[in-house]
């Protein structure tokens, strides 16, 4: 991995869903790339229904991006673990991504609609 990172504003308007229900939908999400990898979006904090996300214990290091923090997505039928993660304090390269959610697992969809 070396390191190669771009950010740009995602077109648009992005939502992720857990187990049917909308958690979040914005017109100001951004893509993040890296390397090769596929796109990740990250959603403004403000665009998400936090009520629906209980912080984890799961943290994790990237010497691109710095530490991020996971949070659960709480449903009613639903627990999805260490569902979303955000850098509450990104290294000065991504400072973009400051308050921003990503989401991945198999349970969430993350779409263009």
């Amino acid at each position: 991995m070396s390191g190669d990172i771009r950010i740009e504003k995602a077109e648009g308007t992005w939502v992720v869903r857990a187990g049917g229900a909308v958690v979040g939908e914005s017109q100001d999400a951004k893509l993040l790339y890296e390397d090769d990898r596929p796109f990740i979006v990250y959603f403004p904090r403000e665009d998400i229904a936090m009520a629906f996300l209980d912080p984890s214990e799961k943290r994790t290091h990237c010497p691109h991006k710095g530490d991020a923090t996971y949070f659960s997505i709480q449903l009613k039928s639903l627990v999805v673990q260490d569902a979303a993660w955000s850098y509450e304090h990104p290294r000065d390269k991504v400072s973009q991504i400051a308050g921003h959610l990503a989401f991945m697992h198999e349970n969430v969809t993350v779409e263009r609609v």
